[in-house]
C-alpha cells in the first residue's frame, strides 16, 4: 500500500530549508557562555582581596584613626563673629577670676623653642671616614687561556680556586701562587665557584648549563644538578644547612638539597638573567641580583620572594654581604647601594664610579672594593661611602688596553689579599700598603661635603 506523499509548495519548500539552515548555523557551539556579573565580580572581589588585602587593610586603619581623632577633637567651634542663641550671656557672669598665668606662659615659650629646635635641624654633614692603607699591586698569575670569570678562596686561607673561558678549574697556592691542580669537565665558560666549609667539596657551574659538585679528596665530580634551562652565572652555598644555590639565564634561581640533588625551590619572578646569588644563615638568607634591574629578597623555607628592591636604574650585576654587619652591598652602572637586613632599607649611594660595575668584594676592615668592566677598582670605606682610593689594574704585557677588565674578585680570609680575576687572562692579587700612614696618605675629606641621599 502507497502512502500518499504531501505535496507542497516549492515556496514553502524553499522556506524549510532556509529555515533549517538559519536554525544550524545560528546556534554556534563554539562562542563562549555569556558573561555571569555577579560570579564575575566575586572573582574580582577575591583576586583583589588577595593581591591588595594589606594595603585596604591599612587604608581603613588610617581611616579609623582618622575618625577617632575627630571624635576626640569634637566638633569645630563656630568661626569668630557668629551669634548663636546661646552666646547671650548676663553681665554677672561675664566677670573672670584673676589667676596668675605667667608660669604657664614660660612652659608654653620652652615648648616652642624645643618645637624650633627639632624643626631647624642640624645641616647634614659627610662624618669623617675611617682610615685605611691605600691597596697596591702585589703578585700577577697567569696560566689561564681565557677570561678568568670566577674565584673562590677556601675556607683554610691555604688554597683559591679560578675558573675561565677555558673550561678549566684551576687551584692556586694563596702564598705562593704556585698551580696546584688543574680539573677538566665543563664544555663552556666556568662562571661560578664556592668551597664549602662543611665538606671537602667545590661546586662549580658554566654556560654550558651544568652545576657540579668536586670531591677534593679524589679530584673527581662525584654529582651533577640537573635543572637551568640555560647558562648558570652564579653560585653560592648555604653556611649553616647542605643546601646549593644556583642563578643563571633563565632568570630564576634554583635551590638544591647538596647531597640527594634534588631541587627544592625555583625561585622565580625576575624577568631577565639573574646574575648574582648570595646566602647567609639570618633573613633575608638569600638575595639575588638580576639584569632587570631589581634585587630580591627570598624567604629560603617558602620559596618566596619577600620583597623586591627596585632602586637601581641598570642591571644589578652583583650582591655581597658584610662580614660582620647586617648589611648588604649592590653593584650596577648607575651606582653601588648599601642595604640593610633583614627588610631591605636603603642605606646610602655610592656613587663615582663611572663603568660596569661587574663584581664587589668586603672586607672585616669596612674596605669595599668595586671592580669595572674598564679595568678601573675602586675602594670605599663602608661606614660612609668616601671612595679613599681609585687603581687602573695594568694589562698583561702583550694584551690590548681593551682587554682591561675585572670579572670577580674576593678577600681571603684575613682580609689582607684581594685577589681579582681579569679580562686579560690573569690572576691579580693586591695588598695593603705597609709603608703607608696618615700622615703620608692623608683623607682628603672636608665636613662642609653633602652626602646626598639620592633613591
Amino acid at each position: 500500500m502507497s502512502e500518499d506523499v504531501q505535496r507542497h509548495s516549492v515556496h514553502t519548500l524553499v522556506f524549510r530549508s532556509l529555515k533549517r539552515s538559519h536554525d544550524m548555523f545560528l546556534s554556534n557551539q563554539g562562542i563562549l557562555p555569556p558573561v555571569d556579573d555577579k560570579a564575575d565580580n566575586l572573582r574580582k572581589a577575591v583576586k583583589a582581596r588577595d593581591l591588595y588585602g594589606l594595603v585596604f587593610d591599612d587604608v581603613k586603619k588610617m581611616q579609623a584613626m582618622k575618625h577617632l581623632r575627630e571624635a576626640e577633637a569634637g566638633p569645630n567651634p563656630p568661626p569668630p563673629g557668629t551669634r548663636t542663641e546661646n552666646s547671650t550671656v548676663s553681665n554677672e557672669s561675664a566677670v573672670v577670676p584673676y589667676t596668675d598665668t605667667s608660669l604657664m606662659t614660660r612652659a608654653v615659650q620652652n615648648n616652642t623653642q624645643n618645637q624650633l629646635a627639632n624643626i631647624v635641624k642640624k645641616v647634614p654633614t659627610m662624618p669623617k671616614p675611617k682610615w685605611h692603607p691605600p691597596w697596591k699591586l702585589f703578585r700577577v698569575i697567569a696560566g689561564h687561556l681565557g677570561w678568568v670569570r670566577c674565584v673562590a678562596v677556601e675556607p683554610g686561607n691555604e688554597w683559591f680556586a679560578t675558573g675561565a673561558a677555558d673550561r678549566i678549574i684551576k687551584i692556586w697556592d694563596l702564598g705562593s701562587g704556585q698551580l696546584k691542580v688543574s680539573l677538566t669537565g665543563h664544555v663552556s665558560t666556568v662562571r661560578g665557584l664556592a668551597v664549602s666549609n662543611r665538606h671537602p667539596y667545590l661546586f662549580s657551574c658554566g654556560e654550558d648549563r651544568q652545576v657540579k659538585c668536586w670531591d677534593l679528596e679524589y679530584n673527581k665530580v662525584i654529582r651533577h644538578y640537573h635543572g637551568h634551562l640555560s647558562a648558570v652565572y652564579s653560585l653560592a652555598l648555604h653556611p649553616t644547612i647542605d643546601v646549593l644555590l644556583t642563578a643563571g639565564r633563565d632568570s630564576t634561581a634554583r635551590v638544591w638539597d647538596m647531597r640527594t640533588k634534588a631541587n627544592v625551590h625555583t625561585l622565580t619572578g625576575h624577568t631577565h638573567t639573574v646574575a648574582s646569588v648570595i646566602a647567609q644563615a639570618s633573613e633575608p638568607q638569600v638575595i639575588t641580583g638580576s639584569h632587570d634591574t631589581t634585587i630580591r629578597l627570598w624567604d629560603l623555607a617558602a620559596g618566596k620572594s619577600i620583597c623586591t628592591l627596585t632602586n637601581h636604574k641598570k642591571s644589578v650585576r652583583d650582591v655581597i654581604f658584610h662580614p660582620t654587619l647586617n648589611m648588604f652591598a649592590s653593584g650596577s652602572p648607575d651606582n653601588i647601594k648599601q642595604w640593610k637586613c633583614p627588610d631591605g632599607k636603603f642605606i646610602q649611594n655610592l656613587s663615582g664610579h663611572n663603568a660596569i660595575v661587574n663584581c664587589l668584594a668586603v672586607n672585616a676592615e669596612g674596605v669595599l672594593v668595586s671592580g669595572g668592566d674598564n679595568g678601573t677598582l675602586h675602594f670605599w670605606d663602608w661606614r660612609t661611602g668616601y671612595n679613599f682610593q681609585r687603581l687602573q689594574a695594568p694589562v698583561q704585557p702583550g694584551s690590548m688596553d681593551s682587554e682591561a677588565g675585572i670579572f670577580s674578585m674576593i678577600f681571603d680570609n684575613s682580609g689582607s689579599r684581594l685577589i681579582t680575576t681579569e679580562a686579560d687572562k690573569t690572576i691579580k692579587i693586591y695588598k695593603e700598603d705597609d709603608t703607608a700612614t696618615e700622615d703620608s696618605h692623608p683623607i682628603n675629606w672636608k665636613p662642609d661635603i653633602l652626602k646626598r641621599r639620592k633613591f
